[in-house]
C-alpha cells in the first residue's frame, strides 16, 4: 500500500514569520540562510518570493537578523571555542552567504590582534595532537595539513611544526608543497 504524500502547506506571511522565528530560536542565521530556508516552503505559492522578502525585512527591523552581528559572533565563537584560523572562518562565512565587506569587518574585529602561531598551537592542544617524532614525515605532513584545513597559513603551520622539533628537510618539503598548491595555473 502506497503512502499518500501530505498536501503542501500554504503559508501566510504571518505563519512564515512564525516559522522564521522558530528557526532563529534554534540558532543564529544569516539573511541568505534564512532565505534558503524559507523559499522551499513557499515555492509553490505565487506570492512566495514577496512573502519571503517581507518576512526578512520584518526580521531586520526587529533586529532578529543582522549579518554584521552574525559574522562577528560566529567568528568570535569559532576562534575562542574551536581555535580555528582566519581563513577557515572566512570560508565558512562565505558559504553561509555573508557579504565580503561584512566578513572583512568581522575578521578585523575578531582576528585583528591575534597571534596566529599561538592560536595554531592552541588548536594543536585542543585536538590533542601528540608530540612529533622529528623523523616521522607522515605525522608531520598530517599535522601540517590539519593546520591548513583549520584555516592557518602555511607559514604558521611551519612555525608550529618547527616548535615541535620536526626535521628541517620535512618542513622544507611541506612548505614547497603548500606553495605549489596555492599557485594558480597560467592557462586558466
Amino acid at each position: 500500500m502506497a503512502f499518500k504524500r501530505p498536501a503542501r502547506k500554504d503559508y501566510t506571511e504571518e505563519s512564515l514569520y512564525e516559522y522564521a522565528i522558530g528557526a532563529l530560536g534554534r540558532r543564529m542565521r544569516s539573511v541568505a540562510e534564512m532565505k534558503r530556508l524559507m523559499r522551499p516552503k513557499v515555492a509553490h505559492q505565487e506570492d512566495g518570493d514577496r512573502m519571503v522578502e517581507a518576512v526578512i525585512e520584518r526580521l531586520k527591523q526587529q533586529k532578529y537578523l543582522n549579518d554584521a552581528r552574525y559574522a562577528e559572533t560566529y567568528s568570535n565563537n569559532r576562534k575562542e571555542n574551536q581555535k580555528f584560523g582566519r581563513l577557515r572562518v572566512t570560508t565558512d562565512l562565505k558559504a553561509r552567504g555573508v557579504h565580503g565587506d561584512v566578513i572583512d569587518a568581522a575578521m578585523k574585529t575578531t582576528y585583528g590582534d591575534t597571534d596566529e602561531v599561538e592560536l595554531a598551537k592552541k588548536f594543536v592542544q585542543r585536538k590533542r595532537i601528540k608530540p612529533l617524532d622529528p623523523k616521522d614525515q607522515k605525522a608531520a605532513a598530517r599535522i601540517f595539513r590539519t593546520l591548513l584545513r583549520a584555516g592557518f597559513s602555511s607559514r604558521s603551520a611551519y612555525r608550529v611544526l618547527n616548535g615541535m622539533k620536526a626535521d628541517a628537510e620535512i618542513l622544507a618539503a611541506l612548505e614547497a608543497e603548500a606553495a605549489e598548491a596555492t599557485e594558480t595555473p597560467e592557462n586558466e
